[in-house]
Parts: C-alpha cells; sequence; structure tokens
C-alpha cells in the first residue's frame, strides 16, 4: 500500500499525517509506504513546522527528518491513495488529475474516519492548535488501518 498525505505548504498537517500513519504501521508489522506532500511549493526542502514536530513528539512519533515537498504529476499514477486535508487541497488535486483512475485515488482523509466530528483537519499554522489537528490524525488513521487490514 502507498498512500500520499496532502496539505498546503507540507510542513504542518500532511507530515503529522504521515509520521502518525508509517508509525502506525510499522506497529502492526505493515510494509506500507507513506509520504507526505504540498500542494505549493512554498516551503520545498524544509523540515516540518518546529510546533508539529514537538506535537508529534509528545506523542511518540518522530518527523523531523521529513522534508518538504511540492505534489508532482508523478505522485498521481504511482500512489495507490492520495489524501487530502481539506477541500482547498481536495479541489487542487482532482485538476491536477487526468484520468478517472487518478481522480479515484484522491479523497479527503476524514473519510475513512465515519464518526469524526468534522471532514476536514484544520490547517493549525496560524492557530497554534496542532493537537487538535493530530486527535482527527490520528482518528483517520487508526480508521484507515482498520479498513485496509479487515480479513
Amino acid at each position: 500500500m502507498k498512500i500520499l498525505m496532502v496539505c498546503l505548504g507540507n510542513i504542518c498537517r500532511s507530515p503529522m499525517a504521515q509520521g502518525v500513519l508509517e508509525n502506525l504501521a510499522q506497529l502492526h508489522h505493515l510494509s506500507w509506504e507513506i509520504d507526505s506532500a504540498g500542494t505549493n511549493g512554498y516551503h520545498n526542502g524544509e523540515h516540518p513546522d518546529p510546533r508539529a514536530i514537538r506535537a508529534a513528539q509528545k506523542r511518540g512519533i518522530d518527523i523531523s527528518r521529513q522534508i518538504s515537498r511540492q505534489i508532482k504529476m508523478a505522485d498521481l499514477d504511482y500512489f495507490d491513495w492520495i489524501l487530502a486535508m481539506d477541500d482547498h487541497n481536495l479541489s487542487y488535486l482532482k485538476s491536477m488529475c487526468c484520468t478517472n483512475e487518478q481522480r479515484g485515488k484522491i479523497k479527503l482523509l476524514m473519510e475513512f474516519a465515519q464518526d469524526a466530528p468534522q471532514m476536514f483537519v484544520p490547517d493549525p499554522y496560524n492557530d497554534h492548535r496542532f493537537d487538535d489537528a493530530l486527535d482527527l490524525i490520528e482518528l483517520a488513521g487508526k480508521a484507515i488501518l482498520a479498513n485496509f487490514t479487515k480479513d
């Protein structure tokens, strides 16, 4: 399974989502490939926001070595699933698609968590609500794990 997490700048939400899902996959001995990217290249080559790193570290997840990048066309074919953090990311990703197969791979991350209190993971960059974003991401991560490891 190859999953790409996508947010705007690839320094807050999608790196945390990558870290959460990598951690869950490792705990369950799954050889999933998880990556993250941004719809914009504002922060290409940078590490995640220090606040995101600290929030993840509090939960035993190390995202400090991740490097931000912008999504590229090849990602649409390479990954099995491309999961957007909000409707803006979703719209951008769908606008990149050339085929129905590519479009079918793109979903909101929170679509997997049917009992989620909301459909989007709010961007914590300005409001500093990294723990709230991580709560939603963890809820979705556990739902993804349950969905794709059913017997």
